[in-house]
């Protein structure tokens, strides 16, 4: 089976090693034909504590590591300069 992945907006880092992710998901309503946003936030491992809110990271699914944790970072996309 493939391995989940999403790519999304760090919106909080204010857990050690975990940061919130923001993954939008944008689809035509099935009647109506207007693009619907769908925002999803996923918390997700990160060992090196590297990542910002505002960075735009990849997300992988893993195992479960804590109640709420299934997710870790794999890499981050963009960096948001101040």
């Amino acid at each position: 089976m493939a391995v989940k992945e999403r790519v999304g907006l760090v919106v909080s880092d204010k857990m050690q090693k975990t940061v919130v992710v923001a993954v939008e998901n944008r689809a035509p309503h099935p009647k109506y034909g207007k693009i619907v946003v769908q925002t999803r936030r996923y918390k997700a491992h990160d060992e090196e504590s590297k990542c910002k809110v505002g960075d735009r990271v990849r997300i992988q699914e893993t195992r479960p590591l804590s109640k709420t944790k299934r997710w870790q970072v794999t890499e981050v996309l963009n960096v948001k300069s101040i």
